[in-house]
């Protein structure tokens, strides 16, 4: 393989155990998945193709060791005495059969193997500990070796016993199994949802994760949780022999199993009850996405064992998702709170798989261009992973018509909508004066790396803009004490302390103020860089004014590169700009991307007159005077990576910089120092490999602590 092609190859593993990450964080451990089930089950496949084809196998770094999420920090931590193991996936019946064929073939044997067959229950990995036949302890599967204590809730989940009642039972039992919500259940809770007003869950599992990790078990009380247990974790003493034998055991003990359990006498009768499962699944009252074999003899899975995340004795057999065809009725754009806009089809209403499909993602501006699809479209949509719906194919014939244009402008406050160079994602330019945006940039304003305005927080913020008190940054500075007063008994000395706090925040250095106004790209390194470089507020405005008229000198011919379909010139004259840009800004760690955002920023008159209206009520930014400490590390270049649990990044390189070392952003042969968090990939991998000095977080802050002494 050749050295830029293996190159590309790191990069491109780096990025997508970074999205495989993310992912499988907003699934388990905040419910809020962006993609389907089988769009993660094709980035963790290409994760995996490209850890093989590298040579990448340290479990330190590979991505498909882990499982689950990591633990919430709003329960209490619990090991699992035995790591709770997903399963691999097939999606074809050969792709089981080579499975069943690779068991006999580590087994040593030409008879048939039994195997248990059960559904795959679309819900939440759950471990309980009994001690002596007593419920003593529950805690959620988490990354697959550590997770949440939630025995307090589980006392709601039907399923669970609070005691075994049977013979036989060993001292230290671990019973695991699936939590979930009923169809039935998960309707009536949403319906709930919506009638307080409240935002409804997407499907049942996200329902199930997110009622079963509450602070308040009346929460999951009322929620009527279900659990199914599938198989045991720890045991002082074996129980039975077979896994079948198990099941039916813990089913006479009082646990609840899954109706549709079955045992086969080879692969073909398993298969036979995967297609009938498959046709009633429709049917069932709980949602599954799939059924899961395993090796019926305990013996024989004991000798077959594990890889690093998955059991070689089971197997999920995914279902694939299902289709119907519909009409496309128009396309509506959404404005996040980041500012991101999202196109999501409306469809004329269409029932996939037993459930009524009314609307379907479309991802972003390059996904619509590749279907072709705009309204009056004839489409094929499917339900994958029973998650979120989504258009798989354009059924109307190729004619000569014009396509959808997406919006240049943000729908909701007209601001302009750009699209930056390497990204997919276009967003808005309004920020501050954005309704979409407006609360998510009024909480960063005031937050402590900004304006920091103690006592001012999300929820006083929320209630502020709901009634009306504040609409933008300037109305915080507005606030009387008379009015605060008025919103809480005896609330003087909170009032006075609140107004107190604001008129203390008029005056923060140049950098926070420029990280508070929300500019995309400016973080609070960007900030200091820039307030290093320019010192005051006029010396940074007069820069602005030059960047800003360069900026609209270039746009009506990007604007007519744009009608005219010439989009290579178009990218072309962008990318000059860009450099033309960061050349006017001359500030280091400023470069093309930074410096376009910054004139997108100030060319909008509405953010412009954010920062005069601020100026009018008093806000002015005190100059910044740079001092650098001398230190062991000064002159120094220092990598960052992993996830800091000391502080966060930002902070980090701002320490780095104030000690007079340089942050920089991936590991190279200039490096010095790299400081690893947990979770440290491509970077630490590297700095080993080139001997670099590599440190913890706790090491990196005593370095800092002894430069401030």
């Amino acid at each position: 393989m050749k050295k830029a092609e293996k190159k590309s190859l790191f990069s491109e593993l780096e990025r997508l155990r970074l999205e495989v990450l993310r992912h499988r964080d907003l699934y388990d451990l905040k419910s809020k998945p962006e993609i389907t089930d089988a769009e993660y089950d094709a980035l963790k496949a290409r994760v995996d193709d490209l850890e093989r084809l590298l040579g990448v196998d340290e479990e330190l770094f590979n991505v498909s060791h882990l499982v689950g999420a990591k633990p919430s920090k709003a329960f209490k931590k619990i090991m699992h005495r035995v790591p709770m193991l997903s399963l691999d996936n097939a999606f074809k019946d050969e792709d089981v059969i080579k499975f069943y064929d690779r068991v006999k073939r580590s087994l040593g044997v030409d008879q048939e193997v039994e195997l248990a067959v059960e559904p795959k229950i679309d819900g939440l990995s759950l471990a309980v500990i009994y001690k002596n036949g007593e419920l003593d302890y529950a805690v959620t599967r988490g990354d697959g070796r550590t997770g949440e204590d939630v025995t307090r809730n589980v006392a709601y989940v039907h399923g669970v016993p609070r005691f075994l009642e049977g013979e036989n039972i060993p001292e230290v039992f671990e019973v695991r199994g699936e939590v979930f919500l009923t169809k039935e259940d998960f309707l009536r809770l949403n319906k709930n949802m919506i009638k307080r007003k409240k935002k409804p869950f997407a499907n049942p599992r996200n329902a199930a994760s997110g009622s079963l990790r509450q602070k308040d078990a009346s929460v999951t009380r009322d929620r009527n949780l279900r659990f199914f247990a599938y198989n045991v974790g720890y045991a002082s003493a074996a129980v039975a022999t077979r896994h079948s034998e198990t099941v039916a055991l813990m089913r006479s003990w009082g646990v609840a199993t899954a109706p549709e359990f079955c045992l086969c006498k080879d692969i073909y009768a398993a298969l036979d009850v995967y297609h009938h499962i498959e046709t009633i699944r429709s049917d069932l009252s709980f949602d599954i996405d799939g059924v899961v074999y395993k090796v019926d003899r305990v013996d024989w899975q004991q000798q077959l064992g594990q890889v690093a995340r998955s059991p070689r004795w089971a197997l999920a057999h995914k279902f694939p998702a299902e289709k119907a065809q519909t009409t496309l009725v128009e396309i509506d754009i959404q404005v996040g709170r980041t500012g991101k806009l999202t196109p999501v089809a409306r469809l004329e209403p269409v029932s996939v798989g037993g459930v009524t499909v009314t609307n379907a993602t479309l991802h972003n501006a390059d996904e619509i261009a590749r279907l072709g699809v705009r309204p009056g479209d004839r489409v094929l949509i499917q339900r994958a992973g029973d998650v979120i719906p989504q258009i798989l194919k354009n059924l109307t014939p190729e004619v000569v018509r014009l396509p959808y244009r997406f919006p240049t402008h943000c729908p909701k406050c007209k601001s302009e909508a750009v699209r930056e160079e390497g990204e997919v994602d276009i967003r808005c330019t309004g920020g501050l004066i954005c309704p979409a945006q407006r609360v998510e940039r009024l909480r960063h304003f005031v937050s402590r790396g900004a304006m920091d305005i103690e006592g001012l927080g999300l929820r006083q913020i929320d209630e502020f803009f709901r009634d009306e008190l504040i609409h933008g940054p300037a109305d915080i500075y507005r606030l009387t004490d008379k009015q605060l007063r008025a919103r809480k008994k005896k609330g003087e000395v909170w009032a006075a302390n609140l107004v107190g706090a604001i008129s203390a925040s008029k005056n923060r250095p140049l950098d926070r103020f420029l990280y508070a106004l929300g500019i995309r790209h400016i973080g609070e390194v960007t900030a200091r860089d820039l307030a290093r470089r320019y010192s005051s507020w006029a010396n940074f405005d007069s820069k602005v004014v030059e960047l800003v008229e360069r900026r609209s000198l270039v746009e009506m011919e990007l604007e007519s590169y744009l009608l005219e379909n010439r989009f290579e010139e178009h990218d072309q004259l962008k990318r000059r700009l860009g450099k033309e840009l960061a050349e006017i800004i001359d500030t280091t760690g400023v470069g093309p991307e930074v410096a376009t955002a910054i004139a997108d920023f100030f060319r909008e008159p509405h953010n412009r007159k954010v920062v005069d209206d601020l100026f009018a009520v008093g806000v002015r930014p005190a100059d910044v005077v740079w001092e650098v400490k001398e230190s062991s590390v000064t002159g120094m270049t220092i990598v960052f990576t992993g996830s800091l649990e000391l502080g966060s990044r930002e902070q980090a390189k701002a320490q780095a910089e104030a000690l007079g070392a340089k942050a920089a952003g991936s590991v190279s042969k200039k490096t010095d120092i790299v400081v690893a968090g947990p979770g440290a990939g491509s970077n630490l991998t590297k700095a080993i490999e080139l001997g670099i000095r590599v440190m913890n977080e706790t090491e990196w802050q005593s370095i800092v602590a002894g430069a401030s002494s």
